[in-house]
C-alpha cells in the first residue's frame, strides 16, 4: 500500500512558480482539508525556506549530550503531538543543519530519504543526530518503495508535496499522485526557463500525458481560484 500524495502549489496562469507575491496565510490554510500525516519538501525547497535563520554546520558529536535536541526527535513517537512529519529526499547528503529544522513549529518530527549512493559520513551524521532515514533505491531515491516504507513502518497515510516542479515532476511521472490543488493566480509571467509547478522531460507524443478529473473549482480570494483535480490512473 503506498500514502495518498496530494500537490498543493500556487501558479500563475501560464503554470509558473516564480515571481508570484500571495497570501501564505491563504496558502497554507487551506492544507487543513487534508489532515496530513507528512509534507515531503524536496531538498532545495527546504533549503531556500531556511535562508536567512540557517545556522552553522553542526557537529554531530554535539547531538550526543544535546538534551533539548533529543527532546525535539524523540516527539516522532508522541501520538498527541498531531503536527505532520517532514520527510525529505536527500541522498546526495546536502542538509547539515537538521537543528534549524527541528526548531521550526511545523513538525513533529524528520525522516529523510536515502540510497544506497548517499554518504556513509552523512549517514553517520544522521545517526548521531537521532533523524530517522529510510533506504530506498540504488542511485537515487526510489519515490515507490520510500512511500511504501512511509505506508508500512509509520502510517504515515496522507502525505502533502510542499515543493518545486522537479520533486512534483518525478512523482507525477512515476504515478505516485492522487490528486492536484492549484491556487491560480491572476497573474502572467512568461519567460522561457522551466520554472513550472510540473518540469519533466519534453513528451515524444501524447501517450504521456497526465489526464486529471476536476473535483472543485472556487473563488477563493482577490481573484484567486481554487482548483482542485484527481489524478486519472
Amino acid at each position: 500500500m503506498l500514502p495518498r500524495v496530494i500537490i498543493h502549489n500556487a501558479v500563475s496562469v501560464d503554470g509558473r512558480i516564480d515571481w508570484l507575491s500571495f497570501d501564505l496565510g491563504l496558502f497554507y490554510g487551506l492544507i487543513s482539508r487534508w489532515n496530513e500525516d507528512a509534507t515531503l519538501a524536496g531538498s532545495d525547497t527546504l533549503l531556500k525556506g531556511l535562508e536567512g535563520i540557517d545556522e552553522d554546520p553542526e557537529d554531530p558529536n554535539t547531538f550526543q549530550t544535546d538534551t533539548q535536541t533529543d527532546t525535539q526527535t524523540d516527539t516522532q513517537a508522541d501520538l498527541n503531538d498531531k503536527r505532520p512529519l517532514l520527510v525529505v529526499p536527500d541522498s546526495k547528503g546536502r542538509i547539515k543543519n537538521w537543528r534549524t529544522v527541528l526548531k521550526q513549529p511545523y513538525w513533529r518530527g524528520v525522516i529523510v530519504l536515502c540510497s544506497e549512493e548517499t554518504p556513509q559520513d552523512y549517514l553517520y551524521y544522521l545517526d548521531a543526530a537521532k533523524i530517522k532515514y529510510i533506504m530506498a533505491g540504488k542511485n537515487k531515491v526510489d519515490f515507490r518503495k520510500a512511500l511504501q516504507a512511509l505506508f508500512e513502518e509509520y502510517q504515515i497515510r496522507t502525505i502533502r508535496l510542499d515543493s518545486g516542479g522537479t520533486l512534483n515532476g518525478i512523482l507525477l511521472k512515476e504515478g505516485l499522485v492522487d490528486e492536484v490543488s492549484i491556487l491560480l493566480n491572476p497573474t502572467l509571467v512568461g519567460g522561457t526557463s522551466p520554472r513550472s509547478f510540473f518540469r519533466a522531460a519534453d513528451l515524444d507524443g501524447p501517450e504521456g500525458i497526465i489526464k486529471l478529473k476536476l473535483l472543485s473549482a472556487e473563488k477563493v480570494r482577490d481573484d484567486i481560484v481554487w482548483l482542485l483535480y484527481e489524478v486519472l490512473k
